[in-house]
């Protein structure tokens, strides 16, 4: 039997599937509907496992595995299926309703803004290119950013969340399940990063380099090249590099630091666009303790853990593919205190108004331990 015909038998079959699967779904749709009159949930997991059972009990072993891989795909097609009428609930779905409720806004010129690190510092540059009229007050830590928020002594946080070089900032994903918080907008800007010391100091004369260590991770290749044999110190940001150099007595201390710290602390470039790549861009969120509805808002941000089984994720991930949604960005940290359990962070394009989300929002927070809606918010390049 040739290819061809092959195709032709296995297409014929795909036609008989086609509609075995309209005739199925219609009868989901009904199921659906009476659920909804008899207030049952959609979810029904010991049925599930009785029709896996079931339909793999007299086919051969080497087919059970792809068997059970296109029922569980075809009860969650059914199960996305039967809720096309259904309007879910949860805590978070209340938040977004009764944001909604109060309009859409402009996002502000101005307000209060904590910054971790001292003037010049990435984040105070991503918060005057997001607020017109800022009022930065400074904090030692991420940490201390996010309590600044949570307890009221700001309006707005800025705080780094990836690099398009090195990847994402750990320690602020870890930060993100401690306190309560929302994700009003998110920028983009340019890294350029400068060999900064004291004027008239030759590089051969440099000793030791300090800068934070996203900084020196997006140096790496330069350091590598030229400081082989200097000491790399990490500190808690590049503008507090810059003010230590700036404030010591030493002449071989060079900081990784802004150009906007080379002018605020009277330094010198010694060597500048020292990043390893050009193209070089760090993403910021702008976080606020209450949640509001801004103009052209498209991304959504929540977090969430999920059952420790074997497909969870991949049951997970297609309810984005179901509903057509783009999923930019999928992050994942330990849960503190557990063995092999795991917080999932999603970043996805959406409109917030939109049952369809609010039902995958109120879905997502009602059947796992751990939920958390992040925000909906547009996001800017610099």
């Amino acid at each position: 039997m040739g290819l061809q015909e092959l195709r032709s038998k296995i297409d014929s079959i795909d036609n008989k599937i086609v509609d075995l699967y309209i005739n199925r779904m219609e009868v989901v749709k009904a199921v659906g509907q009476h659920k909804k009159d008899v207030v049952m949930p959609v979810n029904q997991g010991d049925r599930e496992q009785e029709i896996l059972f079931r339909v793999t009990e007299n086919i051969s072993e080497d087919l059970q595995g792809y068997t059970k891989e296109l029922f569980t795909t075809l009860f969650e097609t059914s199960k996305a299926y039967q809720k096309t009428n259904t309007v879910l609930n949860s805590k978070a779905v209340e938040v977004i309703k009764t944001a909604l409720s109060g309009g859409v806004n402009s996002f502000p010129m101005r307000g209060t803004i904590a910054c971790q690190g001292v003037s010049g510092s990435y984040s105070s540059i991503a918060t005057k290119k997001l607020f017109e009229i800022p009022n930065i007050m400074y904090f030692k830590s991420f940490g201390a950013v996010f309590q600044a928020v949570e307890l009221g002594f700001c309006e707005y946080g800025m705080l780094p969340i990836e690099n398009s070089s090195v990847g994402s900032v750990n320690a602020v994903y870890d930060l993100m399940r401690e306190h309560k918080f929302y994700i009003v907008k998110s920028i983009s800007i340019p890294v350029t990063h400068n060999l900064l010391t004291k004027k008239g100091v030759a590089k051969n004369q440099i000793k030791e380099i300090v800068s934070h260590e996203q900084a020196l991770n997006q140096c790496r290749k330069y350091l590598e090249n030229n400081f082989k044999d200097v000491k790399i110190t990490v500190c808690e940001n590049t503008a507090k590099a810059a003010e230590m150099v700036a404030s010591s007595d030493r002449t071989d201390l060079a900081s990784i630091s802004s150009k906007e710290c080379q002018e605020i602390f009277g330094l010198e470039a010694n060597d500048k666009n020292i990043q390893d790549y050009d193209n070089n861009y760090t993403r910021f969120i702008c976080i606020s303790k209450k949640f509001t509805a801004y103009e052209n808002a498209d991304k959504i941000s929540f977090m969430s853990t999920l059952p420790h089984i074997p497909g969870s994720l991949n049951k997970f991930l297609t309810k984005f593919s179901m509903q057509n949604l783009n999923l930019t960005k999928m992050e994942s940290r330990p849960l503190d205190g557990t063995m092999n359990k795991f917080v999932f962070y999603f970043d996805f394009i959406g409109d917030i108004s939109d049952i369809k989300i609010q039902n995958l929002i109120a879905e997502s927070e009602n059947n796992n331990d751990i939920f958390e809606f992040l925000g909906s918010y547009s996001e800017v390049m610099a």
